[in-house]
């Protein structure tokens, strides 16, 4: 005796969407980035509506992950004044991953796992092939962008997030010797403007090289 019709057949639910539309137009694979997808202008517009902190920091506008990077490609500079383009670039996009999954504090990515670290990692491959970069940076690069990573975390959490000074030592570091600045978190617009017109400075003095 056959099975009813509506038995026979096969249900399958359709795949999950795993892909986030651009403004650019582009369509961007979440789970197997492609370098192909990521323009800079999204990246930049991301960015710079991400907030440090989660939000939680002092001002009229919310210090962007956008200004963030830029001073982080500063304290780069800092840190090592010879230090060639391509990681100063590598530097100014430490953070590109968040335009599209935003920016978690330490702590819950160290409860999220290396799952996120992969997913991130993915990310940060596609960006790098993208604007021309080795796909994986050395670790001594690494080790220097952490560094200024934490160095802007230092001036963030004393300036902008409450933490004394005592504090932030303890959690986050000590500041780079010879290095200072005010931050002042910037409107969006304005840091996403200043954000690209800084990759355009750097990708004319990769293109000469």
């Amino acid at each position: 005796m056959k099975a009813p019709a509506s038995r026979s057949r096969t249900n399958k639910s359709p795949a999950p969407r795993a892909w986030q539309r651009m403004l650019s137009g582009r369509r961007l694979d979440l789970l197997d980035p492609a370098a192909i997808d990521i323009e800079i202008d999204d990246i930049a517009l991301g960015l710079s509506r991400v907030a440090r902190w989660n939000g939680q920091t002092t001002g009229e506008h919310g210090f962007s992950v956008a200004q963030h990077s830029l001073v982080v490609e500063d304290i780069c500079g800092h840190l090592d004044p010879h230090l060639p383009v391509s990681w100063r670039m590598a530097a100014l996009l430490h953070d590109a991953s968040e335009y599209v999954i935003g920016d978690m504090i330490s702590p819950f990515k160290t409860a999220l796992g290396l799952d996120y670290k992969r997913f991130e990692a993915s990310l940060e491959q596609a960006v790098h092939i993208r604007f021309g970069l080795p796909a994986r940076m050395p670790p001594q690069m690494k080790t220097l962008i952490k560094r200024a990573d934490r160095a802007c975390a230092y001036f963030e959490a004393t300036q902008l997030a409450g933490f004394s000074d005592a504090e932030a030592r303890q959690y986050i570091g000590e500041p780079p010797k010879g290095y200072s600045l005010i931050l002042t978190p910037l409107a969006e617009a304005e840091v996403r403007r200043l954000f690209i017109r800084r990759f355009n400075e750097l990708n004319a003095k990769l293109v000469r090289e």
